[in-house]
């Protein structure tokens, strides 16, 4: 039986690109997409934001079996868009399955906080 490595379409709703912190200024979040298949990924990532219109096509590639991961606080993708401080969602679609973490590393208060979560894939 043939099993999918991950998802098509990836949704992570809840992008706040943290400020600098008062001690270390590296705060970012970023993209982790490992692709585990034979074939390289497309990826088109879809930026969407509270107050303006959306940014849409941004491509990515991944490489076959290979993972990268996309500081999001540096220009992304072909276009190198560079994301703002402030309140976004990202929505990825892949020419494959892939499976797709996003993380942030928050360093606004003395006792820094890394975490990762997985967004909703369909």
């Amino acid at each position: 039986m043939y099993m999918e490595k991950g998802k098509r379409n990836w949704v992570f709703s809840d992008g706040d690109l943290p400020p600098a912190g008062e001690k270390e200024p590296l705060g970012h979040e970023a993209l982790m997409v490992p692709n585990m298949n034979e074939e390289a990924a497309r990826i088109t990532i879809d930026i969407y934001f509270e107050d303006k219109a959306p940014i849409k096509g941004i491509e990515i590639i991944v490489p076959a079996e290979r993972v990268k991961c996309f500081r999001l606080d540096m220009p992304v993708g072909d276009q190198q868009y560079q994301i703002q401080e402030g309140q976004y969602s990202l929505a990825l679609h892949s020419n494959i399955p892939v499976v797709a973490v996003f993380g942030r590393l928050d360093v606004r208060q003395p006792n820094l906080a890394y975490y990762s979560v997985q967004g909703f894939g369909y």
